[in-house]
């Protein structure tokens, strides 16, 4: 971002907070419409994306009590109107910025604009100062080091199909790395580690990107930490991380799916110097019930019926997963394949409702037959002769 941009832009207004908020009053803004607009909750909204951006990017500076203060008085120098283009546009600025940083004509040798020892303004080293402070470009006092989030961690459960049904409350055990406890963190035996010269203890470094814009990667000599051990830790080797391992219990939420992949917002890795939490993912895997099956919020169960029920109707009872069993009216002359539905007793829905049990009769067919049975089934195919459920499938078959 070039310098003009940088001043122009009123991060207060981006947080929606007033001048003199408190640090708390900015910190709460900046979570509550970092948690609106994090990409992760708005897949695929470039608007909320940039939203995020400038949120983060506003509370970077009004979140730290020396950039904000050095912000504060930029804006007071050139808020009113001191950054305006010149004609013809194409970032030209109608007085020289010269003057200003240093090097412009008529700086007197040790300091700006004649004053022994102080720039215009009376800025102490020149504007260059706030501004290198402002953009950790190596100014007095950028030697802040950033809080890092904690890493995502992913994890595995299964359950039975009853809890996935109902929710459960399971144990997960999860590695994840953590702060050193032989070095506490500073990935230093005697806990003293120095700070990075390279990124002078920011974990980052600066590149022109053109245009005015500067660009910020990494440091590739503390790898981002902005510390770097002067006597690294055997357990860590300096990096100030262990793999911890921990047991924490989990709820997982009713009616989860085979495979889904659930997400626990700040129970992942813990942060560094401050930062928050990693995320949590858990893959749920869910066995399958001897009896019941799943479609979507419903649940299904295939019920055996005999002949006569089916011919004749009557009343059956059916169970229900993990409740008193439930009666149905089979109406005269039911056929198999049918299906009946009980409001009410499927899985959980995430309002708190349940879904349906779905019933599909299924005609039983007796293997063996007592001497009676055989002989009034062989009485009733010979009352029912002449019907011929088969009838039409013959001229079916022809087509047109």
């Amino acid at each position: 971002m070039s310098t003009k941009d940088f001043i122009e832009k009123d991060y207060y207004k981006v947080l929606g907070v007033p001048r003199d908020a408190t640090e708390a009053e900015i910190k709460k803004a900046y979570r509550k419409l970092a948690r609106e607009n994090h990409p992760d909750a708005n897949e695929g909204d470039a608007k909320a994306e940039e939203r995020f951006k400038n949120v983060s990017e506003a509370y970077d500076v009004l979140g730290d009590a020396k950039r904000r203060k050095e912000y504060d008085e930029a804006r007071a120098l050139f808020g009113n109107g001191g950054f305006r283009q010149g004609p013809g546009g194409g970032g030209q600025f109608n007085f020289d910025l010269g003057d200003l940083f240093g090097g412009g004509p008529g700086q007197q040798p040790g300091g700006g604009a004649g004053a022994p020892g102080g720039a215009a303004g009376g800025f102490g080293g020149g504007l260059g100062d706030v501004f290198g402070g402002l953009f950790n470009r190596g100014g007095p006092g950028a030697t802040r080091t950033q809080p890092r989030r904690g890493q995502d961690v992913e994890s595995e459960v299964t359950l039975s199909f009853t809890e996935a049904v109902s929710g459960a409350t399971v144990p997960l055990r999860m590695s994840s790395s953590a702060a050193c406890k032989s070095c506490s963190g500073t990935g230093d035996k005697n806990g003293t580690p120095r700070v990075c010269s390279t990124c002078v203890g920011t974990g980052q470094v600066s590149r022109g990107g053109g245009g005015g814009f500067s660009l910020t990667d990494p440091c590739v000599d503390c790898r981002g930490r902005g510390l770097i051990a002067q006597d690294p830790c055997d357990a860590c080797r300096g990096s100030g991380r262990a793999t911890s391992s921990r047991t924490m219990q989990v709820r997982i939420p009713p009616g989860v799916d085979d495979g889904q992949r659930i997400r626990l917002r700040g129970k992942g890795a813990p942060g560094e110097r401050g930062g928050p939490h990693g995320d949590l993912y858990v893959v749920v895997h869910v066995d399958e019930h001897p009896l019941f099956g799943r479609r979507g919020d419903n649940l299904t169960l295939t019920v055996p019926v005999t002949f006569p029920e089916a011919a004749l109707g009557g009343e059956i009872k059916v169970p229900t997963l993990g409740g008193p069993p439930v009666t149905l009216k089979l109406p005269p002359g039911t056929p198999g394949g049918r299906t009946m539905r009980a409001r009410g007793k499927g899985a959980v829905r995430k309002d708190g409702t349940r879904g349906d049990l779905l019933v599909t009769i299924e005609i039983a067919v007796p293997r063996e037959m007592g001497d009676a049975a055989r002989k009034a089934l062989t009485e009733y195919r010979a009352a029912a002769e002449g019907e011929d459920p088969r009838a039409g499938l013959f001229e079916a078959a022809k087509g047109d």
